[in-house]
Protein backbone atom coordinates (compact mmCIF):
# COMPACT_ATOMS: atom_id res chain seq x y z
CA UNK A 1 0.00 0.00 0.00
CA UNK A 2 1.03 3.60 -0.51
CA UNK A 3 3.06 4.11 2.62
CA UNK A 4 0.40 3.07 5.14
CA UNK A 5 0.94 -0.63 5.84
CA UNK A 6 2.00 -0.06 9.41
CA UNK A 7 -1.27 1.56 10.45
CA UNK A 8 -4.42 -0.29 11.46
CA UNK A 9 -6.49 2.78 10.49
CA UNK A 10 -7.51 2.77 6.86
CA UNK A 11 -6.28 6.01 5.27
CA UNK A 12 -8.96 7.19 2.85
CA UNK A 13 -8.63 10.04 0.36
CA UNK A 14 -11.84 11.33 -1.25
CA UNK A 15 -11.76 13.75 -4.17
CA UNK A 16 -14.69 15.81 -5.39
CA UNK A 17 -16.78 18.80 -4.48
CA UNK A 18 -20.23 19.95 -3.45
CA UNK A 19 -23.00 17.55 -2.48
CA UNK A 20 -21.30 14.57 -4.15
CA UNK A 21 -18.22 14.82 -1.95
CA UNK A 22 -20.45 15.47 1.08
CA UNK A 23 -22.13 12.10 0.42
CA UNK A 24 -18.80 10.29 0.03
CA UNK A 25 -17.41 11.75 3.24
CA UNK A 26 -20.56 10.83 5.16
CA UNK A 27 -19.98 7.28 3.96
CA UNK A 28 -16.24 6.82 4.48
CA UNK A 29 -16.23 8.37 7.96
CA UNK A 30 -18.30 5.35 9.05
CA UNK A 31 -15.37 2.98 8.63
CA UNK A 32 -12.32 5.22 8.92
CA UNK A 33 -11.18 8.00 11.23
CA UNK A 34 -8.37 8.91 8.85
CA UNK A 35 -10.11 10.65 5.97
CA UNK A 36 -8.65 13.37 3.76
CA UNK A 37 -10.99 15.33 1.51
CA UNK A 38 -9.42 16.99 -1.54
CA UNK A 39 -11.82 19.63 -2.79
CA UNK A 40 -12.30 21.52 -6.05
CA UNK A 41 -11.72 25.29 -5.94
CA UNK A 42 -13.43 26.56 -9.10
CA UNK A 43 -16.84 27.63 -7.75
CA UNK A 44 -17.82 31.12 -8.87
CA UNK A 45 -21.45 31.30 -7.74
CA UNK A 46 -23.33 32.40 -4.65
CA UNK A 47 -21.50 33.25 -1.45
CA UNK A 48 -18.31 31.54 -2.63
CA UNK A 49 -18.25 33.52 -5.85
CA UNK A 50 -18.78 36.81 -4.03
CA UNK A 51 -15.96 36.16 -1.55
CA UNK A 52 -13.68 34.95 -4.32
CA UNK A 53 -14.33 38.11 -6.32
CA UNK A 54 -14.20 40.59 -3.43
CA UNK A 55 -11.36 39.12 -1.35
CA UNK A 56 -9.34 37.06 -3.80
CA UNK A 57 -9.64 33.92 -1.64
CA UNK A 58 -10.23 30.41 -2.92
CA UNK A 59 -13.99 29.71 -2.99
CA UNK A 60 -14.81 28.34 0.47
CA UNK A 61 -18.24 26.76 -0.01
CA UNK A 62 -17.28 23.23 -1.02
CA UNK A 63 -14.49 23.25 1.58
CA UNK A 64 -17.01 24.25 4.25
CA UNK A 65 -19.34 21.43 3.25
CA UNK A 66 -16.51 18.90 3.46
CA UNK A 67 -15.60 20.10 6.95
CA UNK A 68 -19.24 19.77 8.01
CA UNK A 69 -19.40 16.23 6.64
CA UNK A 70 -16.45 15.17 8.80
CA UNK A 71 -17.36 17.17 11.91
CA UNK A 72 -17.51 15.58 15.33
CA UNK A 73 -20.81 14.53 16.86
CA UNK A 74 -20.45 15.83 20.42
CA UNK A 75 -22.64 18.72 21.54
CA UNK A 76 -20.06 21.47 21.02
CA UNK A 77 -19.05 20.24 17.56
CA UNK A 78 -22.72 19.93 16.59
CA UNK A 79 -23.46 23.54 17.57
CA UNK A 80 -20.44 24.75 15.63
CA UNK A 81 -21.38 22.66 12.59
CA UNK A 82 -24.89 24.12 12.55
CA UNK A 83 -23.39 27.60 12.84
CA UNK A 84 -20.85 27.03 10.09
CA UNK A 85 -23.61 25.78 7.80
CA UNK A 86 -25.99 28.61 8.70
CA UNK A 87 -26.80 31.01 5.86
CA UNK A 88 -27.71 34.63 6.64
CA UNK A 89 -31.17 35.72 5.62
CA UNK A 90 -32.43 39.20 4.89
CA UNK A 91 -31.53 41.66 2.16
CA UNK A 92 -28.36 43.31 3.42
CA UNK A 93 -24.69 42.79 2.53
CA UNK A 94 -24.53 39.51 4.44
CA UNK A 95 -27.66 38.01 2.88
CA UNK A 96 -26.90 34.65 1.31
CA UNK A 97 -23.48 34.24 2.91
CA UNK A 98 -22.77 31.10 4.92
CA UNK A 99 -21.16 31.75 8.30
CA UNK A 100 -18.53 29.12 7.57
CA UNK A 101 -17.57 30.77 4.29
CA UNK A 102 -16.90 34.02 6.13
CA UNK A 103 -14.90 32.23 8.84
CA UNK A 104 -12.71 30.44 6.27
CA UNK A 105 -12.14 33.68 4.38
CA UNK A 106 -11.30 35.52 7.60
CA UNK A 107 -8.93 32.83 8.85
CA UNK A 108 -7.21 32.78 5.48
CA UNK A 109 -6.55 36.52 5.69
CA UNK A 110 -5.37 36.30 9.30
CA UNK A 111 -3.10 33.27 8.82
CA UNK A 112 -2.09 33.97 5.23
CA UNK A 113 -2.57 30.33 4.25
CA UNK A 114 -5.81 28.58 3.20
CA UNK A 115 -4.62 25.18 4.43
CA UNK A 116 -3.79 26.61 7.87
CA UNK A 117 -7.23 28.25 7.91
CA UNK A 118 -8.96 24.94 7.17
CA UNK A 119 -6.90 23.15 9.81
CA UNK A 120 -7.89 25.72 12.43
CA UNK A 121 -11.59 25.42 11.68
CA UNK A 122 -11.21 21.64 11.65
CA UNK A 123 -10.01 21.80 15.27
CA UNK A 124 -13.15 23.70 16.29
CA UNK A 125 -15.35 21.19 14.46
CA UNK A 126 -13.33 18.31 15.95
CA UNK A 127 -13.04 16.44 12.70
CA UNK A 128 -11.08 13.22 12.39
CA UNK A 129 -9.25 13.73 9.18
CA UNK A 130 -8.41 16.73 7.06
CA UNK A 131 -9.93 18.94 4.38
CA UNK A 132 -7.62 20.31 1.69
CA UNK A 133 -8.06 22.33 -1.50
CA UNK A 134 -6.82 20.68 -4.70
CA UNK A 135 -4.91 23.92 -5.37
CA UNK A 136 -4.22 26.94 -3.20
CA UNK A 137 -5.35 29.40 -5.85
CA UNK A 138 -8.85 29.90 -7.24
CA UNK A 139 -9.34 28.17 -10.60
CA UNK A 140 -11.72 28.79 -13.47
CA UNK A 141 -13.47 26.12 -15.53
CA UNK A 142 -13.88 26.68 -19.26
CA UNK A 143 -15.93 24.33 -21.43
CA UNK A 144 -16.56 23.60 -25.09
CA UNK A 145 -20.33 23.26 -25.42
CA UNK A 146 -22.36 22.03 -28.38
CA UNK A 147 -25.97 22.84 -29.12
CA UNK A 148 -25.80 26.56 -28.40
CA UNK A 149 -25.49 27.58 -32.05
CA UNK A 150 -27.79 27.01 -35.02
CA UNK A 151 -25.24 24.55 -36.39
CA UNK A 152 -25.07 21.64 -33.89
CA UNK A 153 -21.53 20.86 -35.05
CA UNK A 154 -20.26 24.20 -33.76
CA UNK A 155 -18.95 24.41 -30.19
CA UNK A 156 -19.10 27.53 -28.10
CA UNK A 157 -16.64 28.23 -25.31
CA UNK A 158 -18.25 29.16 -21.97
CA UNK A 159 -16.45 30.07 -18.79
CA UNK A 160 -17.26 29.61 -15.10
CA UNK A 161 -18.48 26.70 -13.00
CA UNK A 162 -22.04 28.01 -12.71
CA UNK A 163 -22.26 28.58 -16.46
CA UNK A 164 -20.93 25.09 -17.18
CA UNK A 165 -23.23 23.42 -14.65
CA UNK A 166 -26.35 25.13 -15.97
CA UNK A 167 -25.71 25.24 -19.71
CA UNK A 168 -28.63 24.12 -21.91
CA UNK A 169 -26.07 22.74 -24.37
CA UNK A 170 -24.01 19.56 -24.11
CA UNK A 171 -20.55 19.87 -22.60
CA UNK A 172 -17.90 18.26 -24.78
CA UNK A 173 -14.72 19.08 -22.93
CA UNK A 174 -13.51 21.17 -19.99
CA UNK A 175 -10.20 22.75 -19.05
CA UNK A 176 -8.83 24.81 -16.19
CA UNK A 177 -7.57 28.38 -16.18
CA UNK A 178 -4.68 28.54 -15.46
CA UNK A 179 -4.01 25.27 -17.29
CA UNK A 180 -1.07 24.20 -15.11
CA UNK A 181 -1.97 25.18 -11.54
CA UNK A 182 0.25 23.96 -8.71
CA UNK A 183 -1.43 21.23 -6.68
CA UNK A 184 -1.74 21.64 -2.93
CA UNK A 185 1.40 19.89 -1.58
CA UNK A 186 -0.48 18.40 1.36
CA UNK A 187 -2.99 16.87 -1.07
CA UNK A 188 -0.20 15.18 -3.00
CA UNK A 189 1.21 13.82 0.25
CA UNK A 190 -2.21 12.47 1.26
CA UNK A 191 -2.55 10.60 -2.05
CA UNK A 192 0.93 9.14 -1.60
CA UNK A 193 0.01 7.81 1.88
CA UNK A 194 -3.50 6.63 1.01
CA UNK A 195 -4.77 3.07 1.45
CA UNK A 196 -7.84 3.75 -0.69
CA UNK A 197 -8.86 6.61 -3.00
CA UNK A 198 -12.45 7.50 -3.87
CA UNK A 199 -13.35 9.77 -6.81
CA UNK A 200 -16.95 10.91 -7.28
CA UNK A 201 -19.89 11.12 -7.22
CA UNK A 202 -20.65 14.72 -8.10
CA UNK A 203 -21.07 17.16 -10.95
CA UNK A 204 -18.97 15.35 -13.53
CA UNK A 205 -17.46 18.29 -15.41
CA UNK A 206 -17.23 20.75 -12.53
CA UNK A 207 -16.49 18.62 -9.43
CA UNK A 208 -14.97 15.31 -10.57
CA UNK A 209 -12.98 15.88 -13.77
CA UNK A 210 -11.21 19.08 -12.54
CA UNK A 211 -9.07 16.93 -10.24
CA UNK A 212 -7.46 15.12 -13.16
CA UNK A 213 -6.86 18.43 -14.95
CA UNK A 214 -4.37 19.54 -12.29
CA UNK A 215 -1.21 17.93 -13.74
CA UNK A 216 0.45 17.08 -10.40
CA UNK A 217 -2.76 15.58 -9.02
CA UNK A 218 -3.26 13.49 -12.13
CA UNK A 219 0.34 12.24 -11.97
CA UNK A 220 -0.08 11.36 -8.28
CA UNK A 221 -3.29 9.43 -9.01
CA UNK A 222 -1.57 7.52 -11.81
CA UNK A 223 1.49 6.77 -9.68
CA UNK A 224 -0.23 5.61 -6.49
CA UNK A 225 -0.56 1.91 -5.77
CA UNK A 226 -3.63 2.50 -3.58
CA UNK A 227 -6.85 1.09 -5.04
CA UNK A 228 -8.94 3.74 -6.76
CA UNK A 229 -12.73 3.55 -6.62
CA UNK A 230 -14.89 5.63 -8.93
CA UNK A 231 -18.46 6.24 -7.71
CA UNK A 232 -20.89 7.08 -10.50
CA UNK A 233 -23.83 9.41 -10.10
CA UNK A 234 -27.30 7.96 -9.72
CA UNK A 235 -28.61 9.96 -12.68
CA UNK A 236 -27.42 12.34 -15.35
CA UNK A 237 -27.33 15.95 -14.21
CA UNK A 238 -29.62 18.41 -16.00
CA UNK A 239 -27.49 20.76 -18.05
CA UNK A 240 -24.01 19.45 -17.42
CA UNK A 241 -24.49 15.78 -18.37
CA UNK A 242 -28.06 15.70 -19.67
CA UNK A 243 -28.59 12.58 -21.74
CA UNK A 244 -25.35 10.92 -20.60
CA UNK A 245 -25.39 7.19 -19.96
CA UNK A 246 -23.24 5.68 -17.23
CA UNK A 247 -20.92 4.42 -19.98
CA UNK A 248 -20.55 7.95 -21.37
CA UNK A 249 -19.38 9.21 -17.97
CA UNK A 250 -16.47 6.78 -18.11
CA UNK A 251 -15.55 7.69 -21.69
CA UNK A 252 -15.48 11.38 -20.78
CA UNK A 253 -13.18 10.71 -17.82
CA UNK A 254 -10.82 8.70 -20.05
CA UNK A 255 -10.73 11.49 -22.62
CA UNK A 256 -9.71 14.04 -19.99
CA UNK A 257 -7.21 11.80 -18.19
CA UNK A 258 -5.36 9.49 -20.60
CA UNK A 259 -3.33 6.96 -18.66
CA UNK A 260 -5.48 7.07 -15.52
CA UNK A 261 -6.60 3.64 -14.33
CA UNK A 262 -9.10 2.81 -11.62
CA UNK A 263 -9.76 -0.49 -9.87
CA UNK A 264 -13.50 -0.41 -9.25
CA UNK A 265 -16.53 1.49 -10.53
CA UNK A 266 -19.47 1.58 -8.12
CA UNK A 267 -22.87 1.84 -9.83
CA UNK A 268 -26.29 1.83 -8.24
CA UNK A 269 -28.04 -1.35 -9.37
CA UNK A 270 -31.30 0.53 -9.90
CA UNK A 271 -29.70 3.20 -12.08
CA UNK A 272 -28.50 0.88 -14.87
CA UNK A 273 -30.91 -1.84 -16.02
CA UNK A 274 -29.84 -5.39 -16.82
CA UNK A 275 -28.90 -6.07 -20.42
CA UNK A 276 -26.98 -4.20 -23.07
CA UNK A 277 -26.47 -1.06 -21.02
CA UNK A 278 -24.60 -3.00 -18.33
CA UNK A 279 -22.58 -4.83 -20.98
CA UNK A 280 -21.49 -1.51 -22.53
CA UNK A 281 -20.68 -0.12 -19.09
CA UNK A 282 -18.49 -3.10 -18.18
CA UNK A 283 -16.66 -2.74 -21.50
CA UNK A 284 -15.98 0.95 -20.84
CA UNK A 285 -14.81 0.14 -17.31
CA UNK A 286 -12.33 -2.46 -18.60
CA UNK A 287 -10.67 0.25 -20.67
CA UNK A 288 -10.02 2.03 -17.37
CA UNK A 289 -8.73 -1.23 -15.87
CA UNK A 290 -11.75 -1.47 -13.60
CA UNK A 291 -14.38 -3.96 -12.51
CA UNK A 292 -17.95 -2.75 -12.10
CA UNK A 293 -19.69 -3.26 -8.78
CA UNK A 294 -23.49 -3.00 -9.01
CA UNK A 295 -25.08 -2.42 -5.62
CA UNK A 296 -28.05 -0.74 -3.98
CA UNK A 297 -26.48 2.51 -2.79
CA UNK A 298 -29.39 4.93 -3.22
CA UNK A 299 -31.71 6.64 -0.78
CA UNK A 300 -35.10 5.16 -1.76
CA UNK A 301 -37.01 7.39 -4.13
CA UNK A 302 -34.17 9.88 -4.60
CA UNK A 303 -31.05 10.49 -6.68
CA UNK A 304 -28.94 10.71 -3.52
CA UNK A 305 -26.48 8.13 -2.21
CA UNK A 306 -27.32 6.46 1.09
CA UNK A 307 -24.26 6.98 3.34
CA UNK A 308 -24.56 3.63 5.10
CA UNK A 309 -25.09 1.58 1.96
CA UNK A 310 -22.26 3.33 0.14
CA UNK A 311 -19.99 2.87 3.17
CA UNK A 312 -20.63 -0.88 3.19
CA UNK A 313 -19.71 -1.21 -0.49
CA UNK A 314 -16.58 0.95 -0.24
CA UNK A 315 -15.38 -0.88 2.86
CA UNK A 316 -15.97 -4.21 1.20
CA UNK A 317 -13.96 -3.24 -1.87
CA UNK A 318 -11.17 -1.93 0.33
CA UNK A 319 -11.16 -5.21 2.25
CA UNK A 320 -10.84 -7.19 -0.96
CA UNK A 321 -7.86 -5.11 -2.05
CA UNK A 322 -6.15 -5.50 1.31
CA UNK A 323 -7.09 -9.13 1.85
CA UNK A 324 -8.28 -8.22 5.33
CA UNK A 325 -10.70 -10.88 6.53
CA UNK A 326 -11.65 -9.06 9.73
CA UNK A 327 -12.79 -5.96 7.85
CA UNK A 328 -14.49 -8.08 5.21
CA UNK A 329 -16.50 -9.99 7.80
CA UNK A 330 -18.10 -6.80 9.08
CA UNK A 331 -19.66 -6.11 5.68
CA UNK A 332 -20.57 -9.63 4.63
CA UNK A 333 -17.80 -10.29 2.11
CA UNK A 334 -18.58 -13.98 2.02
CA UNK A 335 -21.91 -13.34 0.35
CA UNK A 336 -24.10 -13.04 3.46
CA UNK A 337 -25.36 -9.48 3.46
CA UNK A 338 -25.26 -7.78 6.84
CA UNK A 339 -27.09 -4.75 8.17
CA UNK A 340 -23.94 -3.09 9.55
CA UNK A 341 -24.67 0.11 7.58
CA UNK A 342 -27.76 0.77 9.67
Amino acid sequence: MSGAQARDELAVVALGGGHGLFATLNAVRRFSGSVTAIVTVADDGGSSGRLRSELGVIPPGDLRMALAALAGEDEQATVWTRTVQHRFRGTGALAGHSVGNLIIAGLTEVLGDPVAALDELAKILRIKGRVLPMAQIALTIEADVAGLEADPRVNRSIRGQVAVATTPGQVRRVRLIPSDPPACPQALDAIDRADIIVLGPGSWFSSVIPHVLVPELKEALIATTAPKILVLNLAAQPGETAGFSAERHLHVLSQHAPGLKVDHVVVDSGAVPEGRERTHLRRAARKLGALVRFADVAEPGTHKHHPGKLAAVLEQLAARQRGSSDVAASVGLGGKETASWR
